[in-house]
């Protein structure tokens, strides 16, 4: 069987320890990246839309480098908004992050995520380079 390897950042532990889950699950070569939101460090939801978008993905990438990935290494992205008028918005954002070689995108309409005031959450599938 190939081992399992769960992939927590620093700067995740607390909420690791708390809510019991691995922000990624590293299985061989593929690294699962569990739904990444728009929150500080210390569980803060970010309040202006688009810095929401921007901390999603800067927490994704958080996940990525702590098991040696890049944005270039993700091959599926999903993400669930609450607010699908703000889609070209997100866009605008997720542009800033995957230049090319882009991963398959499914975007998810929904009424709520974990904590109040979230508008996005992003989960992702990487295919480790190394």
């Amino acid at each position: 069987m190939t081992e399992r390897k769960s992939i927590v950042p620093d700067s995740m532990k607390v909420i690791s320890e708390r809510f019991h889950y691995s922000p990624g699950v590293q299985v061989g070569n593929v690294l699962y990246v569990a739904g990444q939101v728009g929150r500080t460090d210390d569980l803060k939801v970010i309040e202006d839309t688009e810095a929401q978008y921007a901390a999603a993905f800067e927490n994704l990438g958080k996940v990525l480098a702590a098991a040696g990935a890049d944005f270039s290494d993700v091959v599926d992205l999903v993400t669930y908004h609450t607010e699908m008028r703000d889609l070209a918005l997100f866009m605008k954002v997720k542009d800033r992050y995957f230049k090319k070689d882009f991963p398959a995108w499914t975007a998810i309409g929904t009424t709520a995520l974990a904590m109040p005031g979230l508008s996005i959450e992003i989960k992702a599938t990487a295919v480790l380079r190394k």
